[in-house]
């Protein structure tokens, strides 16, 4: 893939995490923002495959995988809470 597109994909990726951001602000519900926070960690882990792709290294898919891990791991745990009531 050419140089350009990545740059296109970074705009793009940065766009939609500034809107997350907002959603996670302004939020009206605690579930919304739950939603914008998984939603917001899955795309930094898009990103960062991405940029394993820009920079031709794959040591940085580890670390998107654990970013996709524990961002599930992380969504499960706030579900639980909310089931239980306890926020």
């Amino acid at each position: 893939m050419s140089t350009s597109l990545y740059g296109v994909i970074a705009l793009a990726e940065t766009a939609i995490g500034l809107l997350l951001m907002v959603r996670l602000a302004i939020g009206p519900t605690i579930s919304d923002r739950i939603v914008a926070l998984n939603t917001l960690s899955t795309q930094a882990a898009l990103a960062v495959l991405f940029f394993a792709a820009f920079a031709d290294r794959t040591i940085y898919l580890d670390v998107a995988l654990w970013l996709a891990s524990f961002s599930y791991l992380g969504a499960i745990v706030w579900a639980r809470y909310l089931e239980r009531g306890l926020l």
